[in-house]
């Protein structure tokens, strides 16, 4: 590859990096030298990258974090068939610790000519992170669909749970059992809907009189031990019910829970986020808010093939209610 751009960068008589930005499609670069560079590529017999071939094709990526969380699966699943169904064929790209970058993927998608990406719990939602893949698949008018909330001005559309129904719900549920030191096991301090749970936490339970107190509030990964260790540190200070980011996070404040000696939720009341696969099948069985990803999935998989189909897609946010759904780990506080 380097051999290559140097070659035609003496070639056409400009830089390697102009080389390089017109084969990755970057702007930056004027329309005659664009094509000066194409020209050469074809003159000297390089292969021109996929996505500088001609029609895109019928390829969409779609953008998960690893699948350890039930809940991106099964939205794959239906997004996947959703896109089958319209003639389309998913690109599962999954991203794990160490390994292909999202950024990475966005290249790899581009190189292979994709019509369209969504992006599910993705770095979109963490304001302290790099989001200029983002800003490329814009400039690119690439068709792209992100799922639950994202860092302002990305200018992208957005099909998302609404966080603070959830919450509320939540909040109500458990101070109708007679909670009033409700703490709260949140993703990472920058993550998006992790914000939004807080502020409406703090709106609705003032308005219905409950302490909102900065001890009650801990932020952890999305992993069961993000939850372990964010539940433990607000055991002591006298929470009695705890609402979590996420199902696996209060799996992990379960098991906290019974580590300190304490039961649920006899002891202490739990809620989940999510309602992902076999919720029900827990010890006790997760109360849990369940996000509608079937309706979610299916307005993902509109708004995309819409847009790829020359469509007009307002760059805004869907708003989907969610619901409570109450099980055995909540329960009237004794004490």
């Amino acid at each position: 590859m380097t051999r290559r751009l140097a070659e035609v960068a003496r070639q056409v008589g400009v830089s390697e990096a102009t080389v390089s930005r017109v084969l990755n499609g970057r702007s930056g670069v004027s329309a005659s030298t664009r094509a000066a560079v194409l020209t050469a590529l074809d003159v000297m017999g390089y292969e021109r990258p996929t996505q500088l071939r001609g029609e895109r094709a019928r390829l969409v990526g779609l953008v998960l974090p690893e699948l350890q969380n039930p809940i991106f699966p099964a939205l794959a699943e239906i997004m996947g068939n959703g896109l089958a169904q319209q003639g389309f064929t998913p690109v599962l790209c999954t991203r794990t610790a160490g390994g292909v970058s999202e950024a990475e993927y966005v290249e790899l998608l581009l190189q292979q000519q994709v019509s369209g990406v969504v992006f599910a719990g993705g770095l979109y939602a963490q304001a302290d992170a790099v989001h200029s893949h983002y800003h490329h698949l814009v400039e690119r008018r690439l068709p792209t669909v992100l799922i639950n909330a994202a860092v302002e001005h990305l200018g992208l559309p957005q099909v998302s749970c609404d966080d603070a129904v959830a919450v509320e719900q939540v909040v109500g549920h458990l101070s109708s059992l007679g909670h009033e030191k409700i703490g709260l096991v949140l993703g990472p301090s920058d993550h998006v809907p992790s914000q939004r749970k807080l502020a409406a936490f703090r709106s609705y339970a003032a308005k219905l009189g409950l302490p909102v107190l900065d001890e009650l509030v801990e932020h952890g990964m999305f992993s069961i031990e993000g939850g372990h260790a964010a539940a433990a540190r607000l055991y002591p200070r006298g929470a009695t019910a705890v609402l979590c980011a996420s199902d696996l996070l209060a799996l992990g404040a379960i098991r906290a829970a019974r580590r300190q000696g304490l039961s649920v939720p006899e002891d202490i009341s739990v809620v989940g986020y999510d309602d992902s696969a076999l919720m029900n099948c827990t010890d006790p069985p997760l109360t849990t808010t369940r996000q509608p990803i079937e309706a979610m999935g299916r307005a993902v998989v509109e708004l995309l093939v819409k847009r790829i189909n020359g469509g007009e897609v307002a760059a805004e946010e869907l708003l989907f209610a969610p619901e409570l759904v109450v099980r055995g780990s909540t329960a009237r506080r004794t004490a």
